[in-house]
């Protein structure tokens, strides 16, 4: 059965998951995670990352393609490099992923910060971290700069403001339905937001 095509438009926000396979840490430790943000960084042509959430089983990240092919591309390029480099480092063949990268649509406004405080909230509290600690005013060394989203200018007029209502949005879990939204949007690679608005604005691009 040919596989079901994933949908992608420029200029907006994916959230987009690579999930370990069955029982398998990838992400073992910081070494793993360096090589992984290095391999971030050298991939994301054209592709704005708003933000990263490494777990040892799972990453998050929430991208902005310039155009519908960049995220693919992108993403092929990321999937060549970290692997490569895993498996110079701890050996073994093939992807340690469980098939390819799932990728969901996210309507700008209140929807994309959510997704961000989905990616944002991945790693904690078991061993990973996130582009989160950018944000909050920790700057560890092997994280990657991300790029503020517009909806992020809205919480305050100046970065302080910004800092503290972000902070207080990580400290709150996503609501169910929220979060249950995401992760089939994912699954599915469907449109995330609200139902009246997703299809507008799907439909302006």
């Amino acid at each position: 059965m040919a596989r079901r095509a994933r949908s992608a438009v420029g200029g907006v926000a994916h959230l987009v998951v690579l999930q370990a396979q069955a029982g398998r840490t990838v992400l073992h430790d910081d070494v793993d995670q360096a090589a992984f943000m290095h391999a971030l960084q050298e991939s994301m042509s054209d592709v704005a990352v708003h933000g990263y959430g490494l777990a040892p089983d799972q990453v998050r990240l929430l991208l902005r393609p310039a155009t519908a092919q960049a995220l693919s591309r992108a993403m092929q390029a990321l999937g060549r490099r970290f692997v490569a480099a895993l498996h110079r480092r701890h050996g073994g063949t093939g992807s340690p992923w469980a098939g390819r990268f799932r990728a969901a649509l996210i309507e700008p406004g209140e929807w994309t910060l959510w997704a961000l405080r989905h990616v944002e909230r991945a790693g904690a509290p078991d061993g990973g971290f996130s582009s989160a600690a950018h944000r909050l005013g920790a700057l560890p060394s092997l994280a990657g700069r991300p790029t503020d989203p517009p909806e992020l200018w809205s919480l305050g007029n100046t970065p302080f403001e910004r800092e503290i209502a972000w902070r207080r949005l990580l400290e709150e879990p996503l609501p169910g339905p929220v979060l249950q939204r995401l992760e089939a949007g994912c699954r599915s690679g469907a449109a995330v937001g609200s139902q009246l608005r997703t299809a507008s604005w799907i439909a302006s691009r």
